[in-house]
């Protein structure tokens, strides 16, 4: 493997799966689902299935691509393989439905961060301060074709930061993850200081144990730590194959998951406040990142800087996350066709993307697009992931990569953790998703 394949370091490599794992299910969607399900309740089921997902789940994806030396479809192919040779072949047709979950997430992402970097121009020229929000919202996520040259920055500048693979990915993650923690603690203290954020700290850090006798509260805090940790059956499996032998993937799993955690709570610490001091919904979904909190920032001092600090975090944490999406489709398209150039692919990513995302520009077209892939493609991928790593590779394989590295190789009590406890949850995640049509 080449050197701009691999992470040069560990470090590198924590800042890049922490910036996929970071986005929109961090900053609207961690804070919203709190907000609707119980608050600190939430907050501790969802802790418990970071703390499983991520030492079980997330460690064996790293673990299958670092065995597979190669992303989703190879690592497929391996895991089979391993039971019986002939099932290689299977196991890597399967794997072209996360995959493809990885390239429609990707679509619709790219239109989402379109829409934070029209969010960034308004906040930067001033426009953004004195518009009625709303009608500012409405005027272009209601009309075709109305962030089109924000969405071709948006793909270009994204595949552009994937011309050398893990090298490029890990240089533009070492920039972007420092400072999108470093301005949410900024906004975070400014928050503090608004007139009734006590509360939305009461109720984000007060306990109401009732609470978790619902089982949907249980539901929705395993399916937000699935999504927040990127175990999708795909991604993450990428970032794996970039792996040195020598590092401890079981570590870096857990590590990635601090951090992932720490950026949620700290979106939570400044969107859930800042909606119960002006008592607005938050659980508002997309519009609160493009209605509520711009309108927030209207009414403070110095809140055109703020904006600009809050809409250059976001373009990070979406771009560093579609940096993955893309990343894993064109490695496995790179590991199919192998004489297939990387520029190339590249070009048709950005054809791909561009093709079809420019048609699904207002919310009513990518909103039931997102829903769609949310609710049947990534929770089935998740599923599938789950089930070739812990069912059908072989147990002595998947342990002995995961021992790699490691200061304390993980045994049968690891394994049994992976087999009967994370499979079923991925396999009830799955179910409900499917049954009662819940785009997590």
């Amino acid at each position: 493997m080449s050197k701009g394949r691999k992470f040069s370091s560990s470090w590198g490599f924590v800042l890049s799966a922490v910036g996929s794992a970071v986005g929109m299910a961090n900053v609207w969607g961690f804070p919203a689902k709190m907000g609707s399900n119980g608050g600190s309740a939430f907050l501790i089921a969802y802790l418990i299935f970071i703390a499983l997902f991520s030492t079980v789940g997330l460690t064996a994806e790293y673990a299958a691509g670092r065995r597979a030396r190669t992303g989703t479809l190879g690592a497929y192919h391996m895991a089979w393989a391993t039971r019986r040779k002939e099932l290689g072949q299977a196991g890597g047709l399967l794997g072209w439905l996360p995959l493809a979950g990885s390239m429609c997430i990707a679509l619709g992402y790219a239109v989402i961060i379109a829409y934070v970097l029209k969010a960034f121009a308004g906040s930067l020229s001033g426009s953004l301060m004195t518009a009625d929000t709303a009608q500012w919202f409405e005027s272009f996520s209601l009309t075709d074709y109305s962030v089109i040259p924000f969405h071709v920055i948006v793909v270009v500048g994204t595949l552009l930061t994937l011309l050398l693979g893990a090298s490029s990915i890990e240089r533009t993650n070492k920039v972007m993850m420092p400072l999108f923690f470093i301005i949410f603690a900024i906004l975070a203290v400014r928050v503090s200081m608004l007139p009734g954020a006590a509360e939305g700290y009461r109720y984000i850090f007060t306990p109401r144990w009732e609470e978790l006798l619902d089982p949907m509260v249980w539901v929705w805090a395993m399916g937000q730590a699935f999504f927040s940790l990127s175990i999708t059956g795909s991604g993450m499996i990428v970032y794996g194959a970039y792996l040195d032998s020598k590092e401890d993937v079981k570590a870096l799993a857990i590590r990635t998951a601090v951090f992932d955690t720490i950026a949620a709570m700290v979106a939570a610490l400044v969107i859930i406040p800042a909606c119960f001091a002006y008592g607005l919904d938050v659980g508002a979904g997309p519009s609160l990142l493009f209605v509520t909190l711009p309108r927030i920032l209207q009414d403070i001092p110095l809140g055109r800087l703020f904006a600009i600090i809050l809409y250059t975090a976001m373009v990070f944490a979406g771009v560093s996350s579609l940096q993955n999406m893309f990343e894993a489709v064109g490695e496995s398209l790179l590991h199919r066709f192998p004489r297939l150039k990387r520029n190339v692919m590249l070009i048709l990513l950005c054809v791909i993307c561009l093709g079809v995302g420019l048609n699904m520009e207002p919310i009513f077209k990518w909103g039931p697009w997102m829903d769609i892939v949310s609710i049947y493609i990534i929770p089935i991928g998740a599923t599938l992931g789950a089930v070739s790593w812990f069912w059908v590779m072989r147990k002595e394989d998947l342990l002995d990569e995961v021992s790699h590295g490691a200061k304390k190789a993980p045994g049968t009590v690891w394994y049994s953790l992976g087999r009967y406890v994370y499979v079923p949850c991925a396999v009830i995640l799955c179910v409900v998703a499917l049954l009662m049509k819940v785009a997590f």
